[in-house]
């Protein structure tokens, strides 16, 4: 049986090794027949935490990793590498502490 991919963007990427993401579809209403936009958030692995809020990625279906995610990252902007800034790394520069 083939693995599911879906498209989406990532809302969040607080935990360590995952990401949010919302995948968005368009249904047709059943009576009024109009287009109605419908979304579920699926957690996702990401291996080397290099997807940030916003990006567009490409899910796959995979085994069970945790209670939760059953959904790994396959791809996604070119500019995700793993050399980019972490915003994790570059949160403590912003605020500059008290003397």
């Amino acid at each position: 049986m083939s693995k599911r991919v879906l498209q989406g963007v990532v809302v969040s990427d607080t935990c360590d090794k995952t990401v949010i993401v919302r995948v968005e579809r368009r249904v047709m209403h059943p009576v009024y027949k109009k287009f109605v936009t419908h979304s579920k958030k699926y957690a996702a692995h990401d291996e080397k935490n290099s997807y940030r809020s916003g990006d567009v990625v490409r899910i796959e279906e995979s085994r069970p990793i945790s209670k939760r995610k059953c959904w790994v990252v396959i791809g996604g902007p070119p500019d995700a590498a793993p050399g980019r800034r972490s915003a994790r790394s570059t949160s403590s520069r912003l605020r500059p502490r008290p003397q």
